[in-house]
């Protein structure tokens, strides 16, 4: 007995050292390719205006109120919050993996077998009775010893997928802010072009009466006057096309910020909007650490890897132990009567997967193909942060050439409006000329509003794809 003793505590002993090691491979972060600099025009320094709050990144106060709305009540954001919450309490239960299960059984049958039954005459015989009554209480313990480490794996796993929750959410909001500034300057660029087209549908009311003037005296014929109305109705359309635009773009800027539709109310203008700090992208290999996608990808990745373990540990011997103990009687007025009802149990076995129609194979290499495709997912991943910061990178640069002309040619064309119409009094210019100046000059104002745009739009964007956002 003693003997039997010694051998099942050495083998014990064996299991619990061998408890120490982990199936699987510990989590190597795969190589990716990154350039040392974005492009030709970007820097290679640490400083990066990823590190930047949004607060102090977006100086409008308007813009503030409108992303901290949004951060407080955009139903997406809440939803991805939400998954942190349930991630925390799948995080919570994995803690405890480890540690034995503990249940409180309380039971009591009653049996009557029949009579010619082996268990009625044995109960006619030793019971005296024609019937069978059995009462238990008791603590049921069951233990898995962590062998292989597969219920480490486990945890690892679980821990990888709630950071991998967090991380999500910090893209939610990432891309939430993006959204809300994008909004607002495009809403900004609409009050700039409603407010060209309401002075050039003043200037076209001048030259309308212009040319009524002269068809009064004879000097041009009716059709500079309908040339003439025609440019004026075309100017006086982009007004109300412009201020539907304008509502629509508040109805949405307020869906974002979980508020119902309604107008915005606003001070600044498109000019007023400017980054002045120099939009620096940094260096590329901060993007595995900045950007929440790519560690929300890197850490759908050590999840993998770790599955990759609890499946192979699957495949090896597992140590229960179990014990049980309690009170335990045939009769309801002994059940407590102790130490007569006194009861104990403790087992400890080992089972070894023999045959299990390949579930456990199959488990295993499907487990190792999902943690290629994971990587590959995370390699993607880099790749589009880094083509992503590239493009703004060079819209960033570009824009600010094409402002720079648009600026220009909008002055050239203001002055050739006031030209074509002291020529045209002078009767030096025809009514065609006229219209036509002004319908360019138009025309490049609200192309250079929406350089000006686009110009903040992609100093937003390369925000973004750098990471900014979520502090």
């Amino acid at each position: 007995m003693k003997k039997n003793k010694i051998t099942l505590y050495t083998a014990a002993l064996v299991m619990l050292l061998a408890s120490a090691c982990k199936v699987g491979k510990n989590y190597q972060r795969p190589a990716v390719q990154l350039p040392q600099k974005f492009n030709a025009v970007s820097q290679a320094d640490t400083n990066s205006v990823a590190n930047i709050a949004w607060k102090q990144f977006f100086t409008d106060t308007t813009l503030q109120s409108l992303i901290d709305k949004g951060i407080k009540y955009n139903y997406n954001l809440q939803i991805a919050i939400k998954r942190i919450d349930i991630a925390q309490q799948q995080v919570k239960q994995a803690n405890l993996l480890l540690l034995p299960q503990l249940n409180l059984q309380v039971a009591a049958q009653y049996n009557r077998p029949s009579k010619n039954s082996l268990n009625g005459i044995s109960a006619a015989n030793f019971l005296k009775s024609d019937h069978i009554e059995n009462y238990i209480a008791g603590l049921n313990l069951s233990w898995e010893i962590d062998t292989w480490g597969k219920i480490r794996r486990q945890k690892e796993a679980v821990l990888a997928q709630y950071l991998q929750t967090f991380e999500a959410t910090r893209a939610v909001q990432t891309q939430l802010v993006a959204d809300i500034a994008q909004g607002y300057y495009n809403l900004l660029m609409l009050d700039k072009q409603l407010s060209i087209a309401q002075t050039n549908l003043r200037l076209s009311d001048s030259t309308l009466k212009l040319t009524q003037l002269l068809k009064n005296a004879g000097e041009v014929n009716l059709l500079a006057v309908q040339q003439a109305d025609a440019q004026r109705q075309s100017t006086a359309l982009l007004v109300p096309q412009l201020e539907q635009s304008i509502a629509i773009q508040e109805n949405a800027l307020q869906l974002l910020t979980g508020q119902l539709p309604a107008a915005i109310a606003r001070k600044a203008t498109l000019a007023d909007e400017t980054f002045g700090a120099e939009l620096n992208a940094g260096l590329p290999a901060a993007i595995l650490a900045r950007r929440p996608d790519v560690r929300a990808s890197e850490l759908a990745l050590v999840a993998a890897n770790a599955q990759v373990g609890v499946a192979q540990g699957e495949m090896y011997p597992s140590l229960t132990l179990t014990a049980s103990g309690g009170i335990e009687s045939f009769k309801s007025n002994n059940w407590f009567s102790i130490p007569g009802s006194l009861f104990g149990i403790a087992t400890g076995s080992i089972l070894q997967p023999v045959f299990n129609n390949r579930a456990l194979k199959t488990r295993f290499e499907v487990a190792k193909i999902e943690r290629e495709q994971a990587v590959l997912q995370f390699r993607q991943s880099v790749l589009n942060a880094v083509g992503e910061v590239t493009n703004a990178l060079v819209q960033t640069q570009k824009l600010g050439e094409q402002r720079r002309i648009a600026t220009g040619q909008v002055d050239t064309l203001k002055n050739a409006i006031k030209n074509a119409q002291l020529l045209f009094k002078s009767d030096m210019a025809n009514y065609l000329e006229v219209i036509t100046a002004q319908t360019n000059a138009l025309q490049a104002e609200l192309n250079l509003a929406a350089i000006q745009r686009q110009q903040l739009g992609a100093a937003v964007e390369l925000y973004r794809s750098l990471g900014g956002g979520w502090r």
